[in-house]
């Protein structure tokens, strides 16, 4: 991991209960993926990628990832910047294109917490700086913002750096088959189409939603009429975020579902008995198709747990 200079009492203080709170940076790449659902707010609009945004939302989001960090990690307010974080002032900066962070009069001197995320490259980086003269762009605009020089940018010391952000299927699929589920007729035909071009990926609440666009679009996953139950004689089992569908997962070497994701599997029945690559669902053991493998009805997956 590459960092600036560490020799800062304040910024390691600020590091090291940040890495307290969060050692892997999985709740902070959470907050970054839910911060950009949000913005899109698929479920009412369809939207899934940054240029559906309007000029006024990118505009905005800086402020909703300091607010949405903010609420995730409960930091303690501040009057002068945007938080403090084990006692000292610091300010969050957002940009959506790496180094374009622009820093306020108000901040210059102080620790900034400068984050930076890419939808389509699925990375995000988290960083803190100490922004002091030598380290910054003045420029001459308007509001008398400043940008990092290279010093500055050399400076940073990196929590993390390129790590995965939680994907957005939609926008790793190519758009004709993005266009093709999408233009099913109904919401649940959408849904059901989605798991068909998805196998074997992590597919998130928000993505349904966008598909879906309907308030009960969770529920058209499920059994009981939902894609669970349409696709089970296409021999496609739909595992979600409980333990005893992660175990399914897990048995077959595919993703295993997050919080809130599912992840859609073809199977077949596996020859012999356990073996590495197969799952017992029922009394059968089952492994993941091959192209050219016969359609067997989907067995009924073991109940959440």
């Amino acid at each position: 991991m590459r960092s600036g200079e560490f020799n800062d009492v304040d910024l390691q203080a600020v590091v090291a209960a940040i890495l307290t709170l969060d050692s892997d940076g999985s709740r902070i790449a959470q907050v970054l993926r839910g911060t950009l659902d949000q913005l899109y707010d698929g479920q009412r609009t369809g939207r899934y990628r940054w240029d559906q945004l309007r000029r006024t939302e990118t505009k905005h989001v800086g402020k909703i990832v300091e607010m949405n960090l903010h609420r995730e990690f409960k930091f303690e307010d501040s009057e002068l910047l945007d938080y403090k974080i084990a006692g000292i002032e610091v300010d969050c900066k957002y940009s959506q294109s790496l180094n374009g962070w622009m820093i306020p009069p108000e901040a210059h001197g102080h620790l900034c917490l400068v984050v930076w995320a890419d939808d389509q490259k699925s990375e995000w980086s988290m960083g803190v700086v100490r922004t002091n003269s030598d380290c910054l762009n003045t420029g001459g605009n308007r509001d008398k913002k400043a940008t990092l020089n290279e010093v500055g940018r050399n400076a940073i010391h990196w929590l993390f750096e390129n790590n995965p952000l939680p994907p957005n299927i939609l926008l790793q699929l190519d758009k004709s088959v993005v266009d093709r589920i999408m233009s099913q007729g109904s919401g649940q035909k959408n849904i059901n189409e989605l798991f068909r071009n998805t196998l074997c990926m992590r597919v998130g609440r928000a993505v349904v939603a966008t598909v879906g666009q309907q308030d009960d679009y969770m529920k058209r996953v499920r059994n009981n009429g939902g894609a669970r139950t349409t696709l089970k004689p296409e021999g496609i089992v739909i595992l979600g975020q409980y333990e005893a569908h992660r175990s399914v997962a897990r048995a077959l070497g595919v993703p295993q579902p997050g919080k809130g994701e599912s992840v859609s599997v073809r199977i077949v029945p596996a020859s012999g008995v356990a073996a590495k690559g197969a799952a017992k669902i029922g009394r059968r053991w089952w492994r993941v198709a091959k192209p050219g493998d016969k359609v067997v009805r989907a067995p009924d997956l073991p109940k959440a747990q």
